[in-house]
């Protein structure tokens, strides 16, 4: 019994050994480096995209390593400026201001965190935020820098609440639609921002909106939005972040709902990108269009680009590209006219099993019956309609309803017998051969088939996307083809 004891008592104190050997507490000052030297970082400056004022910025992180064969501790870590500091740290977990004797073992490292919060201020460009951290051995010290850009904005929060019969909530603000949205200073939407009824808003151009999640631009019944880009200052709609692999995210907002009853909305010049949808717009109520839209790029969308339901859109001059379901949903009925337009998805996110061209005429109900919804018309003219997927045309048509459209002069991905009637010198399943989608570059190679191939009688404006003077006879799509 003894000498189990001795021997249970042996293992553990040479455990015990072991253990204070391996626990950086247990090393001699002595063992210390001194050198602060031996500290690298894994970025030069830990740099912050543009944070808007009230917003905090999202967390960034930075890699301490120890590079050199003993342990160091490093005295202290923290901001240059101090308690003053717009900046905040964590570092390897203790958010104080003043990190003390943080210890890294040989060849190790640490991680710290970093966010920025910004005041408000008068300027109406960004202006620049700096400090550092300071890392103290001793008498020595190195710096890493931190940068951000600030920027004031106006806000729209939602104020009210409204729920549906389902029982859904809207967190709403009403638009102060008595004065324009110019490019002074940004818009921030969140929750549903609505132009109110008999009400008009005028974005002018170079103005940016952006969006926080599951944000939404809702013009309502009777209400009107006027969207005034110019080729040299368009308006831009987007989301609050885009800084790294966020520039491109799709879904990280809503969508632009140009609900029943809103009329003569007109977009001219705008980008919209990084939504759920591009513009939602409900069925028609008057003879004008729910939607005039021209010289426009929507992209990076996680369900549709345009998204019609029962709409009446006119659009001319559009580059619609990487949407996971369709870049272009037309349903439930309406009136539809699209000219001199690249419908482009190659989205990658995940597999796509939709055409991105999507032309429907009914609707089942509650029930479970068929209701027609009459599609009056769908003409495309001088269209380019083209992907990755094997299919990019679908015509869910009931059989016994109204199916009324037409493609002149288009280039078009389908395996589809359309009859020829409805197809006018078009080209099909021809690669139109642009210069790197994959870097959503949809300009033509001078080799494209589309290259020459549309028709001068149905050019709505003199010039392409790019705003340059189309040839005679024109490109077929958004883009003229140019020798540079």
């Amino acid at each position: 019994m003894k000498l189990k004891a001795i021997k249970y008592i042996t293992g553990l104190f040479l455990a015990v050994c072991v253990l204070e050997f391996l626990t950086p507490s247990c090393i001699k000052e002595d063992d210390y480096l001194t050198d602060i030297s031996v500290l690298e970082f894994s970025a030069d400056t830990l740099k912050f995209d543009t944070v808007f004022t009230t917003i905090g910025s999202t967390v960034r992180s930075v890699k301490v390593y120890n590079n050199g064969n003993q342990p160091v501790k490093i005295d202290r870590i923290t901001l240059a400026h101090g308690s003053a500091s717009r900046f905040r740290l964590n570092v390897d977990g203790d958010t104080s201001l003043v990190a003390r004797d943080i210890e890294i073992l040989a060849h190790d490292s640490i991680f710290i965190f970093a966010r920025v919060n910004v005041n408000p201020n008068s300027a109406s460009s960004p202006f620049l935020i700096e400090d550092s951290i300071v890392f103290t051995m001793g008498s020595a010290s190195q710096h890493l820098p931190l940068t951000a850009y600030g920027r004031n904005a106006v806000y729209h929060y939602p104020d009210h609440v409204i729920h549906d019969a389902a029982g859904n909530s809207y967190p709403y603000s009403v638009i102060d639609c008595s004065e324009p949205w110019t490019d002074a200073i940004p818009h921030v939407i969140f929750g549903y921002a609505v132009v109110d009824e008999s009400f008009t808003l005028n974005v002018e151009h170079g103005t940016e909106v952006y969006f926080g999640k599951d944000a939404v631009l809702w013009v309502y019944d009777g209400g009107t939005l006027r969207v005034n880009g110019t080729a040299d200052a368009p308006v831009l709609f987007t989301s609050i972040r885009h800084d790294g692999h966020y520039a491109d995210l799709p879904g990280q907002w809503g969508y632009i709902w140009l609900s029943s009853g809103s009329r003569d909305n007109t977009v001219n010049h705008a980008i919209v990108r990084n939504g759920y949808i591009g513009f939602l717009a409900d069925t028609v109520v008057n003879s004008n269009p729910t939607l005039d839209i021209r010289n426009t790029v929507i992209e990076n969308m996680s369900l549709a680009g345009i998204y019609g339901q029962g709409a009446r859109i006119e659009g001319d001059n559009l580059l619609v590209t990487n949407c996971q379901t369709a870049t272009l949903a037309l349903t439930l009925g309406g009136r539809y006219v699209f000219s001199n337009s690249t419908f482009a998805n190659y989205w990658s996110y995940n597999m796509r099993r939709s055409p991105q061209l999507i032309l429907n005429n009914w609707y089942e109900s509650a029930d479970g019956a068929i209701q027609l919804r009459p599609l009056q018309q769908a003409d495309f003219y001088n269209c380019i309609v083209y992907g990755s997927a094997n299919e990019e045309l679908a015509l869910d048509f009931a059989e016994s309803g109204t199916a009324s459209f037409s493609f002149t002069n288009c280039l078009l991905k389908t395996q589809l017998s359309i009859p020829q009637s409805l197809m006018t010198n078009c080209l099909i399943n021809q690669d139109p051969l642009f210069v790197d989608h994959s870097a959503a570059d949809y300009h033509l190679k001078a080799e494209s088939p589309a290259r020459g191939r549309g028709n001068t009688a149905y050019l709505k404006q003199q010039t392409d996307l790019d705003n340059r003077v189309r040839s005679n006879p024109p490109s077929i799509g958004a883009f003229e083809f140019f020798e540079e």
